[in-house]
């Protein structure tokens, strides 16, 4: 079974997308498992992973509404108010329905880079591990080190780190220690803690010229550290079209990732992904 491990639905007049330019024709448009469906055929994907894109429980609740009635979407990662100990009840409740199975604070938009580490949202994390949900690590490389403290102070949490926390492409021909300080730290991840990686979002972390070869470097990184079974592959689609269609990142993706035999491969684009959200095959 192949699985997009991240993908996106939404619908800009419900209101509570905050981060999205209204003057930017790709995102600011309605996007919904019809405009996927043409995409996930071509590339023979079975099922999805829809991750929240607003800060808003009842985001969350639209998502598991589209999921119910979309048999490629295998599951929902959702949202909580991490600031509001009493949203336990709301994590609650969206945990009983089949096919929420974690949520993400969209950390990357929060000014305090420490924020993570405030006394007041540490009841999430043991939340999260009390419930048995999954916890999308959403952020840059300037969040790498508090991560780490999270995981370790967390142990159990099921972690899976996000677009390989974005690092900083685009920048990477000009300055090669980009890569070795990202790096560095990611291998700390792979090495002290057992979360897994998504090979996602790397395309808009890039230039708009971007080449595989360009990728390629931070690919292998992540792939050698982690090691296929803790590597999943995903789509960041519609994010992903301001720098290259679906099928694009779909086939830069299979280049980057020929080195592997077929049964690590298999981990990449389906198996990691399901161990990791339960997801049925």
């Amino acid at each position: 079974m192949r699985i997009d491990s991240h993908q996106h639905y939404w619908e800009p007049r419900r209101g509570d997308y905050d981060w999205m330019p209204k003057d930017e024709p790709v995102l600011y448009r309605r996007y919904g498992p019809a405009d996927l469906e043409p995409s996930l055929a071509r590339n023979g994907i079975d099922r999805t992973v829809v991750v929240q894109a607003a800060e808003s429980v009842h985001e969350t609740e639209y998502m598991l509404g589209l999921a119910d009635a979309s048999e490629s979407v295998a599951a929902v990662v959702g949202w909580v108010n991490f600031e509001d100990p009493g949203d336990r009840r709301q994590l609650e409740r969206l945990a009983r329905h089949p096919k929420l199975a974690g949520v993400r604070p969209l950390i990357q938009d929060i000014p305090d880079v420490d924020w993570m580490l405030r006394d007041d949202v540490q009841w999430a994390y043991e939340a999260i591990v009390d419930i048995d949900l999954t916890f999308d690590a959403l952020g840059f490389p300037p969040h790498l080190d508090n991560f780490l403290t999270i995981f370790r102070r967390h142990p159990d949490l099921r972690v899976v780190i996000d677009h390989c926390m974005k690092p900083e492409i685009r920048h990477h021909r000009d300055n090669p220690a980009i890569f070795d300080t990202w790096a560095e730290k990611m291998s700390r991840f792979a090495t002290e803690t057992a979360a897994c990686c998504k090979l996602s979002g790397l395309v808009t972390e890039a230039n708009e010229d971007w080449t595989v070869e360009d990728l390629r470097p931070f690919t292998d990184h992540v792939l050698s550290v982690f090691g296929p079974e803790r590597v999943m592959w995903g789509s960041d689609w519609p994010v992903c079209q301001l720098r290259a269609t679906y099928d694009a990142w779909w086939e830069a993706t299979n280049e980057l990732t020929r080195h592997l035999d077929p049964a690590a491969r298999d981990c990449v684009f389906g198996g990691t992904a399901a161990r990791f959200y339960r997801i049925e095959t």
